[in-house]
């Protein structure tokens, strides 16, 4: 079976990281995520991105690189994620989501991270402290 590619977005900006606080489903409400989704067929990971952030947070986002690694989900789903830089607009949380917060690199544990997106969100954190050139 061919697993369906969920894409994630550690999107920089002034040297922080978004994260995107889950509304649903009810089993992830409340706990904190990359935002994203799913790959749609015929698109690449990066043009879905790009759509998923436009839906999700009403921004034009540019994905950069591939942060090494995959994560399973619920069964037949694997995440991938992209670091991505804001090209414009302000994040706003239009669908399944109820708030975002600009995360510093210290302020990276203020929030309870889904558990797949964690070893991602870790590599994201490193590429801040090295002065990324995606913090835009």
């Amino acid at each position: 079976m061919t697993e369906r590619l969920v894409v994630g977005g550690a999107l920089f900006h002034r040297g922080r990281l978004l994260a995107a606080r889950r509304s649903a489903p009810p089993e992830l409400a409340g706990r904190w995520e990359l935002p994203g989704g799913k790959c749609e067929p015929g698109e690449t990971p990066e043009q879905a991105l790009v759509r998923e952030l436009r839906e999700e947070l009403g921004i034009e986002a540019e994905p950069l690189e591939r942060i090494p690694g995959e994560w399973p989900l619920k069964p037949g789903y694997v995440l991938q994620v992209w670091t991505a830089r804001l090209l414009s607009g302000d994040p706003r949380p239009l669908e399944d989501h109820d708030e975002l917060r600009w995360l510093a690199p210290e302020e990276r544990d203020t929030v309870n991270w889904l558990d797949q997106d964690r070893p991602a969100v870790a590599e994201a954190v490193r590429l801040l402290r090295t002065g990324s050139p995606a913090e835009g």
